[in-house]
């Protein structure tokens, strides 16, 4: 029988550990969390010093007894969940649950941490196991228990004033905050128009130099208008352009460090276009084990939950053994780079990184699915870079006068970058969100100058700039504002970002966060009373006061009054004051078109809209139009009439499914509907054919994905005409295959015998039997080498270029 427990989290943690250890243990899976606080209540007595109520999960009683039964006679429970807040929390409860169980009721529960599932740091941390750490699951339940206040408090305030189902976070709505005030900065951006010059010369041999004026008279010039810029061409007429300087210098350019949890989730986004959760998922399934066939399960990076940018000496010597042979001593600095962490990271974690460099990306790739692969790729060639050499270039400036008929000398200047060494470019470059000057050098390669060399002039090119707004969030951008505000911690921005969105506070549209009206009216109510709680400063102190409480500086109960004594306060004055959305009607100056009363507007559950102040004599409401441009997405009053162009009558604003869009007040009449800031809706065509139904005309419509044939006594005849491909169905024989879709608008293949029938193929089947398995039809696919039929049967490999059709005769 096993002498001992051990516990983690996931049942792939488990395989992986399982193979490390001896008969001697058992390893057994808590699958995450097994108490909370409950669901149904606070859970948090304020009065009696903050202390929370945890109740086993449901769910989790069964498991919790068979780790009790698992727990029977075994000398020692080993609990080796993460190396973190979370997983010592779990690790608490855990010895909780399991105390007085086990071999004379007391077995040893003991606290083994490690930060990759390797033999070396598992053998390593069962050498010197220790108790669980009470001021991690302190500051753990100092953040839940906060969270828990925030959450319950403020959310009933936000159903009455707004609707239910409505949250708010202490973290969460900071978030919201920073990309709401992003928006509004947007909003209010005025465009400014500036100018630039560049002059075009020739030297003695190409390539051509693109010189910009960076001085007149010594002084930046100032360059507003085309006017300004016409009188500055005016002067510089006939003038002789003589090279005053050539500066060549080398520039180097360091690598970056290894990834820490926020790093990774920026460059996953920027390069892999991942999102943070997916990244975190992915990371997750590497860092847990990967089947490797006859190595089995196989940890293959370090801990992901980490903002320590440490790594450990075996690793370093590894990883620098493996620059040598790989790219040559050349490539490999004197010492170790080193990285400084944050000033308040943990430094008993270390950065992500491979677990061993024998598991290069070529060697593994069989083993791991497509987007495994690109991130393990990724933070490998992070980790390899960041032991290497930094890049050097050659950058040079050629600085040009030139003198104008007014006597003030003109200075033209180009900077250009040649590289020199690749070093770690050679393996890894960062990401950006934006280009810079380093990028621009790289484009331009100068010719060879001296001083006092006179140039020969082409042209002068003056062209129009206009100052452009902030950009939107991305969510790489927000990872980064977050992180450099302090706000909220990597490991938890994950679950962040996904709940503005889940709430419908932000969307996401060209992968950047764009607040809805709905973001923007909670975020206001919000900061009209909890202005000090939702604040960056504020939350991100809040987050440092965490880490005081789990390094044993400060008492948790003494934080929790101090937030509440203040959070208290608000509530009291928000329970009376906080703006009441939901029953306020704000004037438009309009009036009625049924009633001639006013017109407000109002808040219902699908937003704001115009209605009239005589309901509910008159109901008539319209909704507000949204205004979209290059600034952004706003919320204004409709302005010029729209008019139906099939029939001319007025067009009125309407919501449905998929947002706001005009349709034609001649409905039913006229069905006529158009996007807003689209071509309107094509009109129904009618046609000769008959509807085999009900004998109705038949007609061509246009929807969502594309044109079909319907019947025009829609929706009490709900015939639509199928689409066949002229090809009997290969599986019954009697029906016709047709071209069908999916809900998401997928086109795939199926019967028209169908349920009676239940053939489908996401391919285009092709009459032609397979030569090779004698397989009744082929599929057409589009590749990017052509298009190909190929045998449908996963177990034959026959694949043929699909013949040209002969173009028809005129």
């Amino acid at each position: 029988m096993a002498k001992s427990l051990v516990i983690v989290e996931s049942p792939a943690k488990a395989k992986t550990i399982n193979k490390y250890l001896g008969k001697q243990f058992v390893v057994k899976a808590s699958l995450g969390h097994v108490k909370d606080l409950p669901k149904k209540d606070l859970a948090v007595d304020v009065d009696g010093g903050f202390a929370p109520r945890y109740e086993i999960i449901e769910g989790k009683k069964k498991l919790i007894q068979e780790l009790k039964q698992a727990a029977k006679g075994v000398d020692a429970i080993y609990l080796a969940a993460d190396p973190d807040r979370e997983g010592e929390a779990i690790c608490y409860h855990l010895q909780e649950e399991l105390q007085g169980v086990g071999k004379d009721g007391k077995p040893q529960i003991l606290r083994v941490m490690f930060n990759e599932i390797t033999a070396n740091a598992i053998r390593k941390a069962f050498d010197d196991p220790r108790a669980v750490n009470v001021n991690l699951v302190e500051a753990q339940q100092a953040r839940r228990v906060l969270d828990r206040l925030v959450g319950y408090k403020i959310s009933p305030l936000l159903w009455d004033k707004v609707r239910r189902g409505l949250s708010a976070g202490r973290v969460q709505s900071v978030a919201l905050r920073l990309i709401v005030e992003r928006e509004r900065e947007i909003r209010a951006f005025q465009k400014e128009e500036y100018w630039s010059i560049e002059a075009e010369l020739h030297a003695a041999k190409p390539p051509l130099i693109r010189a910009k004026l960076a001085k007149r008279g010594g002084e930046t010039p100032a360059l507003p208008d085309q006017k300004t810029v016409d009188e500055l061409l005016a002067q510089l007429e006939g003038a002789e352009y003589v090279v005053r300087s050539v500066v060549t210098k080398e520039k180097k350019r360091n690598p970056v460090a290894p990834f820490i949890t926020s790093t990774l989730q920026q460059e996953s986004a920027r390069k892999l276009r991942f999102s943070v959760k997916r990244t975190m998922m992915l990371a997750q399934r590497l860092y847990e084990g990967v089947e490797m066939g006859k190595e089995g399960p196989v940890g293959l990076i370090t801990y992901m939950r980490t903002d320590s940018t440490r790594v450990s000496e075996e690793a370093l010597t590894e990883v620098r053994q493996f620059v040598t042979d790989q790219y040559g001593p050349q490539y490999l600095p004197k010492t170790p780079n080193l990285y400084k962490s944050k000033k308040d990271a943990q430094d008993a974690h270390e950065a992500i990184r491979p677990t061993s460099m024998e598991h290069t990306p070529e060697a593994v790739e069989k083993y791991l699915a497509e987007d495994e692969l690109k991130l393990y790729r990724l933070i490998w060639r992070r980790f390899v870079a960041s032991q290497m050499n930094p890049a050097l270039f050659d950058q040079t400036t050629i600085e040009t006068v030139a003198t104008g008929r007014d006597g003030i000398e003109y200075l033209f200047r180009e900077t250009g970058s040649v590289p020199k060494f690749d070093g770690f470019l050679k393996v890894y470059e960062e990401g950006k969100d934006q280009k810079d000057e380093e990028d621009e050098e790289l484009k331009h390669r100068l010719p060879a100058v001296s001083e006092g060399e006179v140039l020969r002039f082409k042209a002068l090119v003056p062209e129009q700039h206009f100052t452009e707004p902030p950009p939107r969030f991305t969510e790489a951008s927000l990872v980064k504002e977050l992180e450099a505000d302090g706000v909220g911690r990597p490991s938890t921005y994950a679950s962040i970002l996904s709940t503005i969105q889940d709430r419908e506070y932000v969307t996401k549209e060209g992968g950047r966060f764009i607040p809805s009206e709905l973001g923007m009216v909670v975020t206001d109510l919000l900061l009209e009373s909890f202005d000090d709680i939702f604040d960056v400063n504020y939350t991100a102190r809040m987050e440092e006061e965490l880490d005081e409480i789990e390094d044993g500086k400060l008492d948790w109960r003494m934080a929790m009054a101090d937030f509440y004594d203040k959070f208290d306060k608000d509530l009291r004055h928000a329970a009376e004051h906080m703006t009441d959305i939901k029953r306020m009607e704000k004037p438009t100056g309009l009036n009625c078109e049924k009633c001639s009363r006013p017109l407000v507007i109002k808040w219902g559950k699908h937003g704001s809209f115009i209605a009239c102040t005589g309901y509910p004599e008159c109901s008539y409401t319209r909704e507000i139009a949204v205004e979209t441009g290059a600034n952004g997405s706003g919320f204004a009053e409709q302005g010029a009439e729209e008019y139906c162009e099939n029939c001319g009558r007025p067009m009125v604003l309407k919501k449905g499914r998929f947002g706001q869009f005009f349709a034609c007040t001649g409905y039913p009449d006229c069905k006529t509907t158009k996007p807003i800031g689209g071509p309107q809706k094509k009109a129904d065509v009618a046609l000769e054919e008959k509807c085999p139904q009900c004998a109705s005309n038949l007609v061509q419509k246009h929807g969502r994905f594309g044109e079909f044939v319907a019947c025009s006594n829609y929706p009490a005849c709900k015939y639509v005409k199928q689409k066949t491909i002229g090809m009997s169905c290969p599986s019954c024989g009697k029906g016709e295959i047709i071209e069908r879709r999916s809900k998401r608008g997928k086109t795939f293949y199926g019967c028209n015998r169908y349920p009676e029938c239940e053939f489908v193929s996401w391919g285009k089947p092709v009459g032609e039997p397979c030569p090779q398995c004698g397989g009744a039809y082929l599929v057409e696919k589009w590749l990017k080498a052509g298009t190909f039929w190929q045998c449908p049967n996963t177990e034959c490999k026959y694949k043929v270029e699909a013949p040209v059709a002969e173009p028809v005769a005129s």
